[in-house]
């Protein structure tokens, strides 16, 4: 008997929500619901222990909000009127509009829009690009979340993975650099504090004094996208006090002579001008750092959403260079290490089944201006696994877009969500606990699968039966698009390319529901990276080939300060806007949950500090409006001095309500990063009135 059919008991699943943490889960059922979720004490990362948004996924799950069937829009797009309609007649109505859209405009005048609010590998990276491809439509450049910072570490690094868990708790110096880690990376936070408790000292760089920083021995406040600065200002000390590991760059990498002479321009004075550290400061950091027996930084997501996002995470990435701190365990750096469970994704995708080549592609930062394209325009959309009006940047101008008349868009989604109520059709998605997926970790080491615990309420499919059922009507490959997810799984895992996977295999899975990966070749890390030289690359000629500084440096931002901490748009907007992610959402996920939005305060809250609030005339609690040339965002303010002045800080991404904007993203930027064509979100500048 499988789980579904099983109506009491205690079933293995897995979170499936976009976090590096990627916990081991037991659902409690009775009567066939699920009543309470809880952690698997037997998974070796998470032993257990889960954060309060997933103890309360079921409140989710059984939403009374929760969209059961298909829906055709019978109202004004976005007014959220809808009415019922069949499968078959949605499937109907896609096929015919894709395929007169095809013959008037051509395939690429449909583009595809996701990204990972069900991380499940079939769910975002399978079935659906599938289908994708062999409609030949326009491709999505997948760039809103990790990709300027992981450009800028496979620059210096080559290979997309870093530091392993296990080893963190042999550091004696930890620095979390740009990431609220309390809130998003939990566990990490439970091996730092057994590293603590054998004389670890922790110390948080960030922009504002969040939970982790407030938890560190040491926080330290700087400018907004400033990190890379902080980071030569680190390199200057090492090289000037000889704290440096000669023997290891010898080694190890390339262009360190070429490094000790470019940071003596970052001497101590001129980092702290442009970061707002104090001199000090900087010294005592950079003698922690360089006296340390074994170090290792975490870099954060927060500060590569910045116009220098690639240099800031390349800039912090050579640290570990320069002090050797890669030949400890538990010594060096992490930013993802997605790079340790690469799958086959030819198998997953089938890009063989478009058949052009040359294809054009937008980038998800810029949907906004991508649906305002006068030649070659976009007809059509297809949204799953994300809700751009809320997350996508310039989110006023994402709005106009999808609502004009002639835009045909489809939706496939739990709720009716800010985007979906500006959709054609409404298609209701499963949960991830309502199908089969497997599941990687961008942080640890172990890939686990989710079979179904429930059934799919009401007439709810997976993407993966979705997307079967789409390329069928459409009449496309057979086999591509009736293959069962257990061979898709097989064949995901069946890539010698990569060995970390040996020994991950379905029927392992299916036996123990994590299997760890093979850790083996890691022995030969520094041996096997994988830039252009084979080591770790502190002068990079590719970086240089394609028009950017060569070696770590400080580029100001755009919009925001310049190097001497001087506002560029200082007459208009004299604010720095930061939008980080609050604790009890993840994005706009779980936004819609009462018993979270009560935690949250049931609003967004503008966080200023008490000179900046004095010299507008804001007092706590009052309602504020910031705005700038993008749009305007109301909220509460909260005078606080958790972070430097000159920047104010909104946490969390909420849906519109009763008619008021809740949007960060209305402020926010659609420029693109230095590297990686990642998004911008933190470099926007704002001005903060009273309401």
């Amino acid at each position: 008997m499988d789980m579904v059919e099983q109506e009491n008991g205690i079933f293995p699943a897995v979170c499936p929500l976009d976090c590096p943490d990627t916990c081991g889960l037991l659902l409690h059922k009775k009567d066939g619901k699920i009543v309470k979720v809880e952690g698997n004490p037997e998974h070796p990362i998470t032993q257990g222990a889960i954060c309060n948004k997933v103890r309360n996924m079921a409140e989710r799950i059984y939403h009374p909000e929760r969209v059961l069937y298909p829906l055709k829009r019978s109202g004004p797009k976005g007014s959220g009127e809808f009415v019922r309609i069949t499968w078959d007649e949605a499937i109907q109505e896609i096929t015919e509009r894709y395929s007169d859209l095809i013959e008037q405009y051509g395939p690429e005048s449909i583009l595809p829009y996701s990204f990972y609010g069900n991380m499940g590998v079939l769910s975002v990276d399978g079935m659906d690009r599938r289908f994708f491809n062999a409609l030949g439509s326009s491709q999505l450049k997948q760039t809103i979340c990790n990709s300027a910072g992981s450009v800028g570490w496979k620059h210096t690094m080559g290979f997309g993975g870093g530091t392993t868990p296990e080893g963190i708790v042999n550091a004696d110096l930890i620095i979390v650099w740009g990431g609220n880690i309390i809130s998003t990376n939990m566990h990490q936070v439970m091996l730092i504090e057994k590293a603590r408790k054998s004389g670890a000292k922790v110390v948080v760089i960030d922009v504002h004094r969040n939970r982790t920083a407030q938890w560190a021995d040491w926080f330290i406040p700087l400018y907004p996208g400033t990190d890379s600065a902080l980071a030569l200002g680190i390199m200057h000390i090492l090289f000037r006090e000889r704290l440096v590991n000669e023997s290891f760059m010898e080694q190890y990498t390339l262009g360190h002579e070429e490094l000790r002479e470019h940071v003596k321009s970052y001497n101590p004075e001129r980092v702290s001008r442009i970061t707002g550290i104090p001199v000090e400061d900087i010294e005592q950091l950079a003698m922690m750092y360089g006296q340390a027996k074994t170090s290792y930084i975490q870099i954060g997501n927060g500060l590569q959403h910045h116009d220098n996002g690639g240099m800031n995470v390349r800039s912090i990435a050579c640290l570990p260079a320069l002090t050797g701190a890669w030949l400890q365990d538990g010594g060096g750096a992490t930013k993802s290490n997605s790079g340790y469970q690469s799958m086959n994704s030819d198998k997953l995708e089938r890009p063989d089944l478009r058949l052009n080549s040359d294809t054009r592609t937008i980038n998800m930062n810029q949907i906004g201006e991508a649906l305002a394209m006068q030649e070659q325009p976009i007809k059509a959309l297809f949204v799953y696994c994300s809700n751009p009006v809320v997350v996508a940047p310039d989110s006023k101008r994402v709005q106009a877009g999808f609502a004009r008349e002639d835009l045909y868009t489809v939706v496939h989604d739990l709720f009716l969500t800010d985007t979906a109520r500006y959709a054609d059709l409404v298609l209701p998605a499963a949960s991830s606990f309502e199908s089969t997926d497997l599941f990687g970790s961008y942080w640890h080491q172990y890939i686990q699968l989710q079979e179904p615990v429930i059934s799919p309420l009401g007439e709810s499919k997976s993407n993966v039966q979705l997307f079967s059922l789409l390329g069928r009507a459409m009449g496309m490959d057979e086999e591509a698009f009736s293959q069962s997810e257990e061979s898709m799984i097989e064949e995901a895992l069946n890539y010698p390319s990569n060995p970390y996977l040996n020994g991950v295999t379905l029927e392992a899975l299916q036996t123990q529901r994590f299997v760890k990966l093979d850790m083996t070749p890691q022995q030969f890390y520094l041996e096997q990276l994988s830039t252009p030289s084979g080591k770790i690359e502190l002068y990079s000629n590719a970086l240089e080939q394609a028009g950017l500084p060569p070696m770590p440096e400080y580029v100001p931002l755009k919009e925001g300060y310049d190097g001497e901490r001087r506002p560029t748009r200082e007459d208009n907007y004299p604010l720095m806007f930061i939008s980080p992610p609050n604790h009890n959402f993840l994005n706009s996920t779980f936004s819609n949950v009462a018993k979270l939005q009560k935690m949250e305060q049931q609003e967004p809250v503008l966080q200023i500090h008490p000179q900046d609030a004095e010299a507008l005339g804001i007092s706590d609690g009052e309602h504020v409006e910031a705005f700038n040339d993008r749009g305007s965002y109301e909220l509460k303010a909260s005078v606080t001095d958790k972070m430097l002045p000159g920047t104010v800080i909104s946490q969390g991404l909420w849906w519109d309500k009763d008619g008021r904007t809740r949007r960060a993203n209305v402020l926010t930027p659609d420029r693109l990063a230095d590297m990686g064509e990642g998004a911008t979100f933190f470099s926007a500048t704002v001005q903060v009135r009273r309401k």
